[in-house]
């Protein structure tokens, strides 16, 4: 009995324990995989997970500081307003710590130290450095340090892109004379071990620092980062994340002291290198583009998700809105008709940057989900207004005053005769609408939404293949919208009533 009691209060004591230990809290952090090696890109082998040298330095970060990192995918433009937004704590992605950003956002003590590369063709040999590329058209990644630098000099043609890769791409087949961009793409996509075509020239130009992004009310969170990247810096742990991705360079021992000699081989950056290197016969190759499939239907879910509900917000509002212009007294009138054409009269991209990123200053704070549905809605709301307005504008007008003959109303009557005839003649262009808002819906990744066009461009820029797997994506957006085609044929037979069997009603 003694023992049995021992027992009990044994086991009370651990499940006390347990129990009482508190909640790990968890540590967000904002970043664009779409940016590529060696910050963060799905891992060559595993396209399911993430990797780089970003998401190895936000794990120390957060076991240090004994938190639970989690990664919240934003695009690349986007990551500073949303984190102004509260979507994550941190923003960790080559942010360059500029006198501009300092005045939105805090930044941690810098993780790393880097300059710009100048890259040209291997067949190049009349540029050499910066002042050599006078008249000559070179290529950047957009809102970069090295943008900065290029439109600084007047005499040369800068081109900007979205992403890195396709500035390489273009350089390669000749559209540009060369590319400036941060050292570690360069090594990632310029170099010759990765690109035969293309070498490094020059000596290293200007000097950036990139550091950790935090709001500036999260003064406590900044003392806990600065203290954890010191303590990484300490004990060589840094280092040895910088090593392996073969980052390690001289204006970081500079920063931190550090001359010693290490033995740390470059294992992530070979493993990229074969990865990438690898030549695949076409049975490889099909079986690789069939394990992004899973990839890719998680994005067409959620863009087949997204697509439909916004089109039903779009149907019901587009009715409103063409009842309210063309039924309802001046006030009313006159908001429908000033809503379609302000709608009509403004991109998407800045209607939906409005409602995720503008509307938290007035206290309206949407999720990325209901913001994205909300955009879009409203926007095809417009269009379909105009669809439905020139459909009941096109019944005689004696078809209303007939119905009013037999003692309708005039909401009886829209809902009896007009609307309904209205219907058969939208639904080709109501179609057309919704394929188009499918393709739109590649645009909510500028408000952190993973859809499918989204998981197209970071697996793209991984496998540097827009070609194969861009055929993919295109095979899936058209199976998704040939079941709605097929639907919107059947549904114009049957309200084309003139078409139907003399036996049918």
């Amino acid at each position: 009995m003694k023992k049995f009691l021992i027992f009990i209060a044994v086991t009370f004591s651990i499940s006390s324990a347990i129990f009482a230990q508190t909640p790990q809290k968890t540590l967000r952090w904002g970043a664009d995989s779409e940016g590529g090696a060696p910050y963060i890109f799905q891992d060559p082998v595993d396209p399911s997970r993430v990797i780089g040298f970003e998401v190895d330095l936000v794990e120390a970060l957060a076991q240090e500081m004994k938190r639970q990192p989690e990664f919240v995918q934003n695009q690349w433009d986007g990551l500073i307003p949303g984190l102004q937004r509260g979507n994550y704590d941190l923003v960790v992605n080559g942010l360059e710590i500029t006198e501009d950003r300092k005045a939105e956002i805090n930044f941690s003590e810098p993780y790393y130290i880097t300059y710009e590369q100048l890259t040209v063709r291997k067949e190049t040999y009349d540029i050499n450095s910066l002042a050599d590329c006078n008249g000559k058209i070179v290529g950047t990644l957009k809102f970069s340090l090295a943008q900065r630098i290029l439109e600084a000099e007047s005499a040369i043609e800068v081109r900007s892109y979205e992403g890195q890769i396709q500035a390489y791409e273009d350089l390669a087949i000749g559209r540009l004379d060369a590319v400036l961009m941060d050292h570690p793409i360069a090594l990632y996509y310029g170099d010759s071990r990765r690109n035969p075509k293309l070498k490094f020239v020059g000596a290293p130009v200007s000097q950036m620092s990139y550091g950790i992004g935090i709001r500036r009310e999260d003064k406590q969170l900044l003392q806990e980062v600065n203290l954890a990247l010191e303590k990484l810096a300490q004990s060589g742990q840094l280092r040895e994340i910088l090593q392996r991705w073969a980052l390690w360079n001289t204006p970081m021992a500079e920063r931190f002291n550090d001359q010693n000699f290490s033995t740390i081989s470059p294992t992530a950056y070979e493993a990229y290198l074969k990865s990438i290197g690898i030549e695949r016969t076409w049975k490889d190759r099909a079986l690789q583009y069939l394990s992004y499939v899973p990839l890719l239907g998680k994005g067409a879910i959620i863009t087949i998700e997204l697509s439909i509900l916004s089109m039903i917000i779009a149907v019901v509002v587009g009715l409103l809105l063409t009842l309210m212009r063309l039924y309802t007294p001046a006030p009313f009138s006159q908001f429908a008709t000033a809503f379609v054409e302000v709608i009509r009269g403004t991109p998407l991209f800045i209607q939906l940057s409005i409602i995720y990123y503008g509307l938290p200053n007035v206290g309206i704070n949407l999720p990325p989900f209901p913001a994205a549905l909300a955009g879009l809605g409203l926007n095809y709301a417009a269009y379909e207004a105009e669809n439905y307005r020139a459909g009941i504008l096109s019944i005689p007008r004696g078809q209303m005053e007939a119905a009013f003959a037999l003692g309708m109303t005039r909401l009886q009557a829209l809902r009896h005769v007009i609307v309904p005839q209205a219907i058969r003649l939208i639904i080709p262009p109501v179609t057309n609408d919704f394929i188009s808002l499918l393709k739109d819906s590649s645009l909510v990744a500028a408000i952190t939404m993973v859809e499918l066009m989204k998981v197209y461009q970071q697996l793209a820029s991984t496998y540097y293949d827009y070609f194969g797997i861009g055929l993919l994506a295109a095979a899936m957006y058209f199976l998704i919208g040939l079941p709605f085609v097929r639907l919107a044929r059947f549904a114009e037979n049957f309200f084309s009533f003139d078409k139907r069997s003399p036996g049918k009603s």
